[in-house]
């Protein structure tokens, strides 16, 4: 019987043996745009991320760039013959069917992808509507739109749901169900669902008025029902009955989720990611229905685009920009803290203006002040930059500002620190505020950057921002917990 040690040389890292490619047809096959790896297999290939029985194991799921069809085929130098009582090796396309992460069709010969690749008409576009189009100098966008009910964007969005979990930690499919073995993906919910999908265009050199399409990334957003408080003096009488009939969902006030964002590592670090938030941001400012537009539980790197590009956008609201410091203000020793904003009680009225959930409201707001500072207290990341000495004036602002930041977190996390000693409760919001003081001092000088990038592209790129700081990874985790 073969060892442990022995059994090791048969493992592969199942994140290197799997390569994903882009390609396009040509008039003899295809060829490949980008090549690159996933981040995550452990949804796939185990916690472990190891594929055992092979040695020199390739893994190559090749997608068509522009309507994402996929094809899977692997290779390998030498497969394991096991002994009595040894595992047998992984059936890699087993896990890949069995486990419905792919559709059928990417199991198909390689002559067939190749030769419908060929066959596939020059005036192909992606499905749903053109929501965008952008142009950055030389380089050309769109972004689609479309509901899961329709059927041609419910396949695209089935043929591109692996990457999810390959890019998104905790990432999950739409519409699967995990306890069934059928292979259909069944959403019965579509209605609520639609899909953003971004392209990169190129014209084409024999026909001016035709292009072609790459994939670079999408998203997909849920809504829900919100319900409208009504004053007592409006509410139904104990006679009210619900509407009879089904409702149409698209009618109806919502809250509106933005659940998964996934921009391909080749076009990571362009701009991209900024693109696809604030086309997606932009068409929910101006969908009468959306009340709130959030984010599912966001991952560190796409917190860090969020913030960049809300902070980019209520800057330009004039509401948001008259609020200020009020440093007229005197902080009491004891008793309740006066309003601490120059138009505090307008702030609930910009909120909902915006469509931006509270706490991330509250957020950007806190950054925003922060930027307001004087520098000689503004918290910054250069510990050796020579600043003016703070006056008495600048000391005041820079409490004020503090304890804004120290009330919400402290409302936050009320539960938490009222079951500490006072003392250690307020060492633990003084920890937590420096922290807090990092992080919008990393986030703004993200945002100095891509302002200042912007200045200088601007006169290139039709007037649209470039917030390349903002991308990092492009991706956005799609969750099982509260919205932020």
């Amino acid at each position: 019987m073969s060892s442990v040690t022995d059994l090791q040389e048969w493992f592969e890292d199942s994140n290197e043996a799997l390569s994903i490619s882009l390609v396009s047809p040509t008039s003899s096959g295809v060829t490949t745009v980008a090549t690159f790896h996933p981040r995550f297999t452990y949804s796939i290939f185990g916690d472990d991320e190891k594929i055992f029985g092979y040695k020199d194991l390739k893994i190559a799921l090749r997608f068509r760039a522009s309507d994402m069809r996929p094809h899977l085929r692997h290779t390998y130098s030498k497969k394991l013959k096991p002994s009595p009582g040894v595992e047998e090796p992984v059936d890699v396309v087993a896990v890949l069917d069995e486990g419905h992460h792919l559709p059928k069709v990417a199991f198909v010969k390689a002559s067939d992808f190749e030769d419908s690749s060929i066959q596939l008409g020059d005036d192909w576009h992606p499905p749903g509507e053109l929501e965008a189009t952008i142009n950055d100098g030389n380089d050309r966008y769109e972004i689609w739109r479309g509901s899961l009910q329709d059927g041609a964007v419910k396949q695209l969005n089935n043929r591109v749901q692996i990457l999810v979990p390959l890019f998104i930690e905790g990432g999950s499919y739409i519409g699967q169900d995990q306890e069934s073995s059928s292979s259909d993906v069944s959403i019965p919910d579509a209605d609520r669902w639609t899909a953003f999908f971004l392209y990169k265009t190129q014209q084409s050199a024999e026909d001016a008025e035709k292009k072609s399409y790459v994939f670079v990334g999408y998203s997909t957003v849920y809504r829900f029902f919100y319900l409208q408080p009504t004053s007592p003096s409006k509410s139904p009488r104990g006679d009210w009955e619900l509407p009879k009939g089904d409702l149409d969902m698209a009618e109806l006030p919502c809250r509106t989720r933005l659940s998964q964002f996934v921009i391909l590592p080749p076009f990571q670090g362009r701009g991209n990611g900024h693109r696809l938030y604030k086309t997606i941001f932009d068409h929910y400012q101006r969908h009468h229905q959306t009340f709130e537009f959030t984010v599912e539980n966001p991952s560190e790197s796409f917190d860090d685009l969020r913030d960049i590009c809300d902070l980019a956008f209520l800057r330009a609201v004039p509401e948001f920009r008259a609020l200020r410091l009020d440093q007229s203000v005197s902080i009491p020793k004891f008793g309740t803290v006066p309003s601490l904003i120059v138009g505090e009680e307008t702030l609930e009225d910009v909120r909902k203006k915006v469509k931006i959930a509270p706490r991330q409201f509250a957020r950007v707001l806190e950054m925003y002040l922060m930027s307001q500072l004087p520098r000689s207290v503004q918290p910054n990341l250069d510990l050796d930059e020579v600043l003016p000495q703070p006056t008495k004036a600048d000391q005041h602002q820079a409490r004020l500002w503090k304890l804004i930041v120290k009330q919400r977190l402290y409302r936050h996390n009320k539960d938490a620190l009222s079951q500490i000693e006072p003392s250690e409760r307020i060492e633990k919001l003084r920890e937590t505020l420096t922290g807090v003081e990092l992080e919008y001092a990393r986030i703004l000088a993200a945002f100095a950057r891509a302002m200042g990038h912007a200045g200088q592209s601007q006169a290139g790129s039709n007037g649209k921002r470039k917030l390349e700081e903002a991308d990092g990874d492009g991706t956005g985790k799609r969750a099982r917990r509260g919205d932020a």
